[in-house]
């Protein structure tokens, strides 16, 4: 079912910039894994190199024990891939879009009737693509990349252009894929995202993996205070300020926010002052993580 996955030493050049700087890492049958990373980070060269899209400068990939780069009929046919940019057939509508990539596939005829009624898109499937919405050409394309039952799937930027419905059901689609035993690897730019569904993340930076763990092991390894909202009128500046346990207290319109190392601490003692009602606790994120290890600048 799934397959396993060996990037060793990655390198991909563009004149003097190394978009892909000596990458490594596997990922295990079965396994959910995720590239993170800003824009020009080096994640959709990295993941095209392990497609077979671009064969590396230096270093190798292996797909269950196959370079993907010599696009062997054996190993294609176990691939499922959904680019960064959709392209399709020109003026075929998404049933028929559907159907070609079914046939080159021989997959059975019903099958395009499933993947219309999974992605939502059998109201839609005599339009031509051309007059699909954004989102609903990227729900397409993951249909084209899932149509024939790949061991392994790719998924570049999968949601980008999803409105928030739509893409917690994706989720459940590539959580149903996934627990079926197959492997997904995915690039996206949504933290919560990746924390959902990943079982691994690697966060890259100027074509380098700067961390690679589990999302909750990389939050864990943050150590970063937790924040605790309370209602207005719960508690005064003053007596907020006087809790066991409390760093920081600031007050705005709609919150006091008291900011812990000892959550336990503060807790019990707000729950002693009967101070409770309308709280929120929120620690660190992955979000939280990706900022501290690529910075807040802006990228283009």
């Amino acid at each position: 079912m799934g397959v396993g996955i060996t990037a060793d030493g990655l390198v991909m050049a563009y004149d003097d910039v190394r978009a892909v700087d000596g990458v490594s890492f596997t990922v295990a049958p079965g396994e959910f894994f995720g590239l993170l990373g800003p824009n020009g980070a080096g994640k959709t060269t990295t993941l095209e190199m392990i497609e077979g899209l671009r064969k590396p400068q230096s270093g190798s990939v292996r797909i269950d024990g196959h370079e993907p780069w010599r696009r062997e009929p054996e190993l294609q046919r176990r691939m499922g891939v959904q680019l960064q940019s959709s392209s399709f057939f020109d003026r075929l509508t998404a049933r028929e879009q559907l159907d070609t990539f079914g046939a080159l596939y021989r997959v059975a005829a019903g099958r395009t009737d499933e993947m219309l009624e999974q992605f939502g898109l059998v109201d839609k499937a005599d339009l031509r693509t051309e007059d699909l919405s954004g989102g609903q050409k990227q729900r397409l394309s993951i249909a084209c990349a899932l149509i024939h039952d790949p061991d392994v799937v790719f998924l570049d930027e999968p949601t980008a252009a999803l409105d928030p419905q739509a893409r917690r059901n994706l989720w459940d689609v590539l959580r149903t894929i996934n627990d079926s035993g197959r492997t997904v690897v995915l690039t996206t730019h949504y933290m919560d995202e990746a924390e959902a569904l990943c079982d691994r993340v690697a966060i890259m930076d100027a074509g380098r993996i700067l961390e690679l763990d589990t999302p909750a092991a990389l939050v864990r390894g943050l150590d970063a205070p937790v924040r605790i909202s309370l209602a207005p009128g719960t508690l005064s500046l003053e007596d907020a300020r006087a809790v066991a346990g409390a760093d920081e207290v600031a007050a705005g319109e709609s919150a006091l926010t008291i900011t812990t190392r000892d959550p336990s601490r503060v807790l019990t003692e707000l729950a002693s002052r009967d101070a409770l009602d309308g709280l929120s606790v929120k620690g660190a994120s992955l979000e939280d993580v990706f900022l501290e290890l690529t910075g807040r600048e802006y990228r283009a």
